[in-house]
């Protein structure tokens, strides 16, 4: 593995920036680099307010703002910055032509052994690979807005990327205090297609009148959405029961077709005898009665301090 301790980002706007204040509050030696010399210090003083506004806030430890400048600069030209890096991130607009072109003068000036990550949400490695030298080293390392308080990085490795290249991108992550989760290399990859399948489907139940925008959203945030933060799907899945989803699935099919047809995996599961933690065996693992217990014993925690805490904020404010 390769210890990455020096990171360049190219692309200083929202995205790159909040990748870059994650990367030097953990102690990476990081540059920026923009569209000229001008923009990037431009970006530089609002990373530097940005980062004083968010310690000021609570959001930030206090000395954050002074670690994160005193690790992050601004390089004079994007070939300048990336000269030296052990990483260099590409976090421009999500354009394949556009990125393609950063990406060829990255490679035109990065060491040869520099790892190179993009930060697309939806375009495979396949398309943009072709603009990179060593592709052995080229992989998508997807941060989520805002990326200095979202954890979860998504990482995509292309047909031709080393496994040295994704052990050091995930130990980089887990130092920044991130996790990586890895999907295979397709349009949209995982993240993606979760959250526009839920948009799609909000859309429908507005444009059928069987909810309001309104509605929807409160219920997706007051219910499923509520326990996002601490459960993925499958684990959700799990503490309701698998036998429950695969028969709320055939009322669904019944009404939809094969659109919500009950998927393969879960019919497979209760098939083989895997209810969740009513019986102790699930599509997460296997729970004895000490694990089941613990589990519902963090749920209940985790969801009456959610309330707790969505009780301090009160409600987020929208528009009239």
């Amino acid at each position: 593995m390769h210890t990455i301790n020096t990171a360049t980002v190219v692309g200083a706007g929202y995205m790159g920036g909040g990748i870059a204040q994650v990367l030097a509050l953990h102690g990476f030696t990081v540059r920026i680099a923009d569209v000229d010399t001008a923009a990037t210090h431009e970006a530089l003083k609002r990373l530097e307010k940005e980062a004083r506004e968010f310690e000021d806030q609570g959001l930030f430890e206090p000395g954050s703002a002074k670690t994160i400048m005193d690790n992050l600069t601004a390089g004079d030209s994007l070939e300048d910055a990336v000269a030296d890096a052990d990483f260099v991130m590409e976090a421009v607009f999500e354009d394949p032509e556009v990125k393609k072109e950063v990406l060829a003068r990255i490679c035109a000036s990065a060491r040869p052994d520099a790892i190179i990550g993009t930060n697309t949400s939806t375009i495979p490695v396949k398309v943009l690979v072709g603009a990179v030298t060593n592709p052995e080293r080229f992989l998508t390392v997807h941060f989520s807005n805002p990326a200095p308080f979202i954890p979860g990085v998504e990482l995509v490795a292309g047909e031709a990327t080393s496994q040295e290249a994704i052990d050091s991108v995930k130990d980089l992550l887990a130092r920044a205090g991130r996790e990586g989760a890895q999907v295979a290399d397709t349009p949209g990859m995982a993240l993606n297609r979760l959250q526009y399948a839920l948009l799609k489907e909000a859309t429908l139940i507005v444009e059928q009148g069987v909810a309001s925008v309104e509605d929807v959203d409160t219920i997706v945030r007051t219910t499923f959405g509520f326990r996002l933060g601490f459960f993925g799907p499958f684990a959700i899945a799990d503490q309701a029961g698998l036998p429950v989803y695969a028969k709320g699935f055939t009322t669904l099919e019944n009404a939809f077709g094969d659109r919500m047809a009950t998927p393969k995996l879960l019919v497979d599961a209760v098939a083989a005898g895997r209810e969740g933690t009513k019986n102790g065996k699930g599509l997460t693992g296997d729970f004895d009665d000490d694990t089941k217990a613990a589990l519902i014993a963090y749920r209940n925690n985790a969801y009456s301090r959610m309330g707790d805490l969505l009780r301090e904020l009160g409600p987020a404010p929208k528009g009239t």
